[in-house]
């Protein structure tokens, strides 16, 4: 059988075939993950259980790879396009997959192993990766395997988030998800304080305040509050404050994250909530160190990407919005691979209570229920069929990058 004798309800039939084997096997493995859940860079029991399973499929994996221990790779086919699928499977402290990730994973493992039995089944050149990608919610593992040339030769990037069905609570249709939503960057700001050690009671003036230090910088990010665009957030941990109150503290730390719309943006409010931390040190004669890590970009959206998702998900009766744009204010590393490849990263929906979102328990009850799974593998066909095309389209693939060149010169 050749290319242009395959019709498109050969390839859903084929797609669709190859999970129906899986059926149990991958509720079996959805399930352990959700049951079990692990926090950044521990996935240990996730990280196995995928790649037993992969195994168990008949390929071959890379465990422990590009030296993070908890990610994996797994590579199929030969020639032709390489179609990158991410896999998430990190948890949150104490509410345990209250963002889904067990969803992330099934989704993609889904698409990955629907999209390389395909391209066995007909013969064609292409070829698919499973990429275990550790430390989502904190760690931003996705940036570090970018370092690492695990995206090296990809030519498109995709995967699917779970949330309510509404994304946006003022959502009037009827959808239950959507391909394209913008995302906030972020990035997150350490800051030292050092000060001088004196009695409270005795000798107050002698000491050096690294608490008032501390507390003035988070006022003066509160002023600067009023002037923040309403997508922007900043937020605040103190980490180390002293623990007695008759001796003026030396030292204490704090931990910030800063979220904006674009990265452009972004760096002009990191600049500013700098200047608020500096200025507390300022006032306070502290000395203050200040470190940045953890850059998790926005979101650059694909239009033929989202336009294949919405087309695909119709084909399995789900209505999606081809894009969204109202920002949703959370940041996810898949932001960082947006930037080096065409990337797909969709908002689907499942069976929550009524105003029921992510980073809640209610949520986490939800993402490991049947029903979730079953909306999770129709993603993972509606990825799979979207991978095809970019392997097999050569017209729909040249769009896509061009779209994906115009829209990062594009400056915000």
């Amino acid at each position: 059988m050749t290319l242009s004798t395959i019709q498109n309800e050969d390839v859903r039939a084929s797609v669709d075939a190859a999970l129906e084997t899986l059926k149990e096997s991958l509720r079996k493995l959805n399930h352990q993950i959700w049951s079990n859940p692990e926090l950044a860079y521990q996935e240990h029991g996730a990280h196995d259980a995928i790649c037993d399973f992969l195994e168990g499929q008949g390929f071959t994996v890379t465990r422990h790879a590009y030296g993070l221990d908890t990610s994996f790779e797994a590579l199929s086919g030969s020639g032709g396009r390489l179609v990158n699928f991410n896999a998430e499977y990190d948890a949150l402290p104490e509410i345990g997959h209250a963002c889904g990730h067990n969803l992330i994973a099934t989704s993609s493992i889904a698409a990955f192993l629907a999209l390389s039995f395909t391209l066995k089944k007909y013969g064609l050149p292409g070829r698919t990766q499973l990429l275990g990608t550790p430390a989502e919610e904190n760690g931003g593992g996705k940036a570090k395997l970018i370092d690492a040339g695990a995206y090296k030769g990809v030519d498109i990037s995709l995967m699917a988030h779970s949330g309510p069905k509404k994304v946006f609570p003022e959502q009037q249709d009827d959808s239950v998800g959507i391909a394209g939503t913008l995302m906030n960057a972020r990035k997150n700001i350490h800051c030292e304080f050092s000060g001088k050690s004196a009695h409270a009671g005795g000798n107050p003036w002698d000491g050096v305040n690294a608490l008032d230090a501390m507390v003035t910088s988070y006022n003066n990010v509160a002023v600067l509050r009023q002037q923040l665009v309403p997508e922007q957030r900043v937020h605040c941990a103190f980490m180390d404050t002293p623990k007695v109150a008759n001796v003026i503290p030396a030292y204490t730390k704090a931990f910030w994250q800063v979220r904006s719309p674009t990265l452009k943006g972004l760096n002009q409010l990191v600049a500013k909530v700098r200047n608020c931390i500096e200025a507390g040190a300022l006032a306070t004669g502290c000395q203050v160190t200040i470190t940045e890590d953890e850059l998790y970009t926005d979101v650059r959206l694909n239009d033929t990407l989202c336009e294949r998702y919405q087309v695909h998900m119709g084909s399995y009766g789900r209505k999606v919005l081809k894009r969204h744009d109202k920002v949703l204010t959370a940041s996810s590393d898949i932001g960082n691979v947006s930037y080096v490849t065409p990337t797909l990263h969709t908002m689907f929906g499942i069976p929550t209570p009524e105003k029921t979102f992510p980073h809640h328990p209610t949520f986490a009850a939800a993402a490991g229920t049947d029903e979730a799974h079953t909306e999770a593998v129709i993603v993972g066909k509606s990825l799979a069929l979207i991978g095809y095309d970019i392997i097999t389209n050569d017209a729909m693939f040249e769009t896509v990058h061009r779209q994906w060149q115009e829209e990062i010169a594009r400056d915000d």
